[in-house]
This record gives C-alpha cells, sequence and structure tokens, in this order.
C-alpha cells in the first residue's frame, strides 16, 4: 500500500482527546500531518448536540476520524451521523473513517450510513478496549482491588487501543483501505475474570473479579451518581453484546496493518508499570 498525498487541510479527529482520538491524534502529528482536534474544549469548538459546530470545524478538512460519543449504540446516533455526514460531504471531505462496535445493531445502521454517503469510508469496528481497565470507569475499581461486574463467563477478544489507532491512521493517510470493513479484536479472548487476574499478576498484587447481576450492577451505578443513559448504555453491553457474538478474535489489525494485534498480557504489563494501578 503507498501512502496518500496529504494534501495542506487538517485531518479532523473527533474525540481527539479521548482513549482511542488522543492516539490517533499523536500518531498523525508525529508524520507532520496537520491535525484539527473535533472536541468542545477545541477552538473552534465541536459538540455533537449542537450542528451549528459542525461546519466551522468542517471547513477546509479532507479527512475525518469520526468517533461518537457516547456510543453509536446510544439513541440518537444514527440521526446525528446521517447529519453529520451530510454537512462533512458538503464541505467538501474527501475521506471518513468510522470507529465502530462489534456486535452492535445499532452501529451496524450508522456503518450504512456512513457506507452510502457518497464518502470515502472506511469502518473500525472494535471489541472491547483493553484501556478501559486503565483510562475509564474500571480504573478505579482496579487500583480498589475488587472489580465487581455483571459479567459472567463469556469471553472478550480485549483489543489495544494502540492497535484501534494504527488501523484509524493507515486509512486515513494510506491508500487501499477504501471500501474496507477492519473487525478489530485482541488475539485472544478472555474472561473479565481472566483479565483481572492477568493485570493482578502484572501488577504483583491480588485484584478480585465478583461477578453480580444485571440490575444489582445497575443499582450500584446509580448509588455512585451516574447518570441514568451511561448506566442504560453499560447495561446494554454487559447484557446484549457481552452474550457471546463477540467471543472470537478476527483479523482486522493483521489485515490492516500487515501484523497481529497486541496481547492483553504487553498491555497489561506496560500500564503496571507505568504505575497507574498503584493505590
Amino acid at each position: 500500500m503507498t501512502t496518500m498525498e496529504i494534501e495542506n487541510g487538517p485531518t479532523l479527529v473527533l474525540g481527539g482527546t479521548g482513549k482511542t482520538g488522543r492516539r490517533v491524534v499523536e500518531r498523525l502529528e508525529a508524520m507532520d500531518v496537520p491535525v484539527r482536534m473535533g472536541s468542545r474544549s477545541a477552538s473552534p469548538p465541536f459538540d455533537w448536540a449542537d450542528e451549528a459546530t459542525w461546519a466551522p470545524v468542517l471547513r477546509g478538512v479532507e479527512r475525518v476520524y469520526l468517533s461518537y460519543y457516547p456510543d453509536l449504540a446510544a439513541p440518537g446516533a444514527p440521526e446525528a451521523i446521517a447529519a453529520f455526514t451530510a454537512t462533512a460531504a458538503a464541505a467538501g471531505v474527501r475521506r471518513v473513517v468510522l470507529l465502530s462496535g462489534r456486535g452492535e445493531p445499532e452501529a451496524r445502521e450508522c456503518e450504512r450510513i456512513v457506507q452510502a454517503s457518497g464518502l470515502e469510508w472506511t469502518v473500525v469496528r472494535a471489541a472491547w478496549f483493553a484501556q478501559n481497565f486503565s483510562e475509564d470507569y474500571l480504573l478505579d475499581p482496579v487500583r480498589a482491588g475488587e472489580v465487581v461486574l455483571p459479567a459472567g463467563e463469556v469471553p472478550e477478544p480485549f483489543v489495544d487501543a494502540g492497535d484501534i489507532a494504527d488501523v484509524a491512521v493507515a486509512a486515513l493517510t494510506r491508500e487501499g483501505h477504501a471500501g474496507e470493513v477492519y473487525e478489530v479484536t485482541g488475539p485472544r479472548a478472555l474472561t473479565f475474570a481472566e483479565a483481572v487476574a492477568e493485570i493482578g499478576r502484572a501488577a504483583g498484587r491480588e485484584i478480585a473479579f465478583v461477578p453480580v447481576g444485571a440490575d444489582d450492577y445497575a443499582a450500584a451505578l446509580k448509588e455512585h451518581g451516574l447518570p441514568d443513559d451511561v448506566i442504560g448504555f453499560l447495561a446494554y453491553l454487559f447484557t446484549t453484546v457481552l452474550d457471546g457474538r463477540n467471543a472470537a478474535p478476527a483479523d482486522g489489525v493483521r489485515r490492516a496493518l500487515g501484523r497481529g494485534p497486541r496481547d492483553f498480557a504487553a498491555y497489561a504489563r506496560e500500564t503496571a508499570d507505568s504505575g497507574v494501578w498503584t493505590p
């Protein structure tokens, strides 16, 4: 595959401060590709809830990394994706790379909208992020030594956010990825109990995994003050997406990059060395 000619216009990275967006920005900047951040704190600001902010951010942009907040499975996502891609096409955007979710019917609907947008498209359909244990809502439980989740014995091939970013950057900056759907996972599937055990070994301490029912989990999240929409989304993930449909690893990383995906054990060792899991 050959590197595409990067024009003067910036690449827009939506969710540029998030787990994958931040890594996409870092990689593009290392390649001296001009980047425009798409976030409410950027200038100009971008807000999914305010369509008036979209056109100014898209002005002069040729490529977009499209990461939707909070998730493509959230209510209203298809309508937002349809409106955004129409605005992007009108602004002269040529290429879009969509971050999608593995096994989510709602995400598939959003994929179809992007595929019918008239833009060059690539879909990066991701498994559960390994970094959810270190950069999201599971960080505090890991540090506290007890991870309580409504997850049983169904395994998940956790994918490293760095692999997602590498695939996205390849699709944004190289030829040969247009029209591809890359289902990206880690090389092996682990249950959440096994993943937590690997984290414990890497961190050199005991970290317990405690399975609970979905209703009890939702009630605990509510007690901790999480918004109802976040609680509903997490309940959806654990009760629907983690039903076995996504247990098998896929070959998206190798197809896109010509190498295998990063193993969860490598993620755990590196993250433990960073000290983020130290109480």
